[in-house]
């Protein structure tokens, strides 16, 4: 077994729940197995993105001990328009 991390942060709470999972889990089977999935109903993991320690990542991926799994929130705002907008005002 080894041990990981499954990280989801929403505007109002986060979590971050550790589980213990055979080695050669996948990440989406870490995730299924974390019932994160129960806590935030919101997330859908063919549209939120995921990674492990900041890194994107692919849902079938293998992970080492102590990884930490995280799900990604889909961006309300697209950054690069923001600031173009910002420097129209300009």
């Amino acid at each position: 077994m080894i041990s990981v991390e499954v990280a989801y942060a929403h505007p109002s709470k986060q979590a971050i729940l550790k589980i213990a999972v055979p080695e050669n889990t996948t990440v989406e089977e870490a995730i299924q197995i974390s019932n994160i999935l129960k806590q935030f109903p919101e997330i859908n993991l063919h549209k939120n993105g995921v990674g492990i320690f900041s890194k994107l990542t692919k849902l079938d991926a293998p992970l080492c001990h102590q990884d930490r799994i995280e799900i990604y929130r889909p961006l309300i705002a697209d950054p690069k328009e923001i600031r173009r907008k910002r420097a129209a005002k300009v």
